[in-house]
């Protein structure tokens, strides 16, 4: 059985789900899309092979291994996108979450259900065909919970919309004991530039009381302030519109000190050695182009 246990974004890793890119499908069709940077790169000519993708997860994984972390893997479907195993379950202290995701993805979760028979059914949180979330927006941070959502209005009008109010009220019921911190994300189907897919994509936590920020992913300034009270203006790390687009806050933490970051990076990567973190360096920029990166590719299980 696996014992779970989540209470931030960087304690020390001990098993995660690394997702896989065999079979994935391929160049998916324009109109098939779910996604504005997707949808980018298959006008362009340039969305990512499945080798590519496969050689990059290959590179995370052996990073991983390196840390003795225990890695699991999704079961092979054929035809199915299943790189980003974050957002088709998350972990908050010993339960694991099945959310309600879109009709797109729903298959993905029979990839993982063979990892989820080994978890006690008392820790399995099944939420309600009403209550639509993905994991990356959700972030554990100890006895808080930084939830990304859109509300009723931008849920129906946006496809990348991906978590809605309902969903921000079940968290509250089923964590009565956290305080939970729920910003509103602007949100574009058509321009990646504008469009903050998950709370991961524009905030995250790191070690040492940090976190990485783009403002321009909230729809309310007051969500900034919010922040920088809690953390503490100088401990905020500001990245550009640009940076956002490539994804430069979906880094992810193995440890307190330890980051696996994009190479290409580079502005990102040195300020974080500059405050103090050790940087793994690794090519993630094909999958980047599916509008996901480091932290989307995993679902973490147990962190020490």
């Amino acid at each position: 059985m696996i014992s779970l246990k989540i209470h931030n974004e960087y304690a020390q890793l001990k098993t995660v789900v690394l997702g896989i890119a065999k079979d994935f499908g391929g160049t998916p069709k324009m109109e098939d899309c779910y996604d504005p940077k997707s949808r980018e790169h298959i006008k362009n000519g340039n969305f990512p092979v499945e080798e590519s993708l496969v050689n990059e997860l290959n590179q995370f994984l052996k990073v991983l291994k390196k840390y003795n972390v225990d890695v699991l893997r999704p079961d092979n479907i054929k035809n199915l996108n299943q790189v980003f195993s974050r957002d088709i379950a998350f972990v908050i202290d010993n339960k694991i979450i099945i959310p309600n995701i879109i009709n797109e993805r729903k298959k993905e979760i029979d990839g993982v259900k063979s990892i989820i028979e080994k978890i006690a059914s008392k820790n399995i949180v099944i939420l309600s065909e009403e209550s639509s979330i993905e994991g990356g927006d959700i972030i554990v941070h100890n006895e808080d919970i930084f939830i990304g959502y859109s509300n009723n209005e931008d849920f129906d009008k946006y496809q990348v919309a991906r978590t809605n109010e309902k969903a921000v009220l079940d968290i509250k019921d089923l964590f009565p004991k956290k305080n939970i911190f729920a910003f509103e994300l602007k949100k574009s189907d058509r321009d990646p530039k504008e469009n903050a897919l998950h709370l991961d994509c524009c905030f995250q936590p790191i070690g040492k009381g940090m976190a990485i920020l783009y403002e321009g992913g909230f729809k309310n300034k007051s969500d900034i302030t919010l922040l920088e009270n809690y953390f503490g203006t100088n401990n905020l790390i500001r990245i550009t519109k640009e940076e956002m687009y490539n994804m430069n806050s979906n880094i992810f933490s193995i440890s307190e000190n330890i980051i696996v970051s994009e190479k290409n990076f580079h502005r990102l990567n040195s300020i974080l050695r500059e405050r103090g973190f050790y940087i793994e360096e690794i090519n993630f920029s094909e999958i980047a182009k599916m509008e996901g990166l480091l932290r989307c590719a995993t679902l973490p299980l147990i962190r020490l």
